[in-house]
């Protein structure tokens, strides 16, 4: 949460007064880039040994703990892009491109690289990232007032940190 999607969601939202063309945009967006960076996890899986796997895994969750410290900045080139593609279009564009390389694709990747079922990883993420998304889209600022974004990513962080963790002591396997 307080990601650049997020700020993303909030300047389209304050934008284009257009709700539903957001959350759908939102939506293509991430199922395409989610898939994309799952396909990807499922590759790594196969080409590395469960030794090797599990310590590129684990280490890339403990990398991700202390990236969720570092707050996100908008993407100014997303958040530009401009109306030629239609409130739809534009977002799917915008988001698309603002989640590549984003902490949910990583996360992504190493949990399809985790988990076999690459399909299930998909929708788990994508689900996150809509509950995380429409939410701004129709409260717009008002979730930044009410909510600790520093509270939420620390949190997040102590998830990936212990995730990290238990992977590294391969205690991983019990969920």
């Amino acid at each position: 949460m307080g990601d650049k999607t997020q700020l993303l969601a909030i300047v389209l939202a304050a934008k284009f007064r257009r709700p539903w063309p957001i959350v759908a945009g939102i939506l293509v967006a991430t199922l395409a880039n989610h898939a994309a960076a799952g396909a990807l996890g499922g590759w790594v899986a196969q080409a590395l040994g469960p030794d090797v796997l599990r310590w590129v895994i684990g280490l890339s969750f403990l990398a991700m703990a202390g990236w969720m410290l570092v707050p996100d900045k908008i993407d100014d080139d997303a958040a530009s892009n401009r109306q030629r593609f239609g409130v739809f279009g534009t977002t799917v564009v915008a988001f698309f491109l603002a989640e590549m390389g984003d902490k949910t694709q990583i996360a992504t990747v190493a949990l399809a690289a985790r988990y076999a079922d690459v399909v299930q990883v998909v929708l788990g993420t994508t689900v996150g990232m809509m509950l995380a998304n429409v939410p701004a889209v129709f409260l717009g600022d008002k979730i930044a007032q009410k909510v600790s974004m520093t509270l939420v990513h620390g949190i997040a962080a102590v998830i990936f940190a212990v995730l990290g963790v238990l992977t590294l002591l391969n205690i991983g396997r019990l969920f």
